[in-house]
């Protein structure tokens, strides 16, 4: 079992570059800073519900989706 943050950072990272979209776009839609997605990302940052709420509007997801890939991919 790998880092928890690691693991939705790729998650995520994989669902914005299936959407075509940059870190600086996920960003301008979920209303963050693009270094927090970036931070994210590379798994330097834990995101709040709150944070993955925003995320997962941004990405046209819900995140229920997210997280089942999450526990998917990371065995948790």
């Amino acid at each position: 079992m790998g880092s928890p943050n690691i693991t939705l950072g790729k998650i995520i990272a994989g669902l914005r570059q299936s959407a075509g979209l940059s870190q600086e776009e996920l960003a301008d839609r979920a209303g963050i800073h693009r270094t927090y997605v970036s931070q994210i990302e590379r798994g330097l940052k834990s995101p709040t519900i709150v944070m993955l709420l925003k995320l997962s509007k941004a990405l046209e997801t819900t995140p229920s989706k997210i997280m089942r890939q999450f526990e998917a991919e990371s065995g948790w």
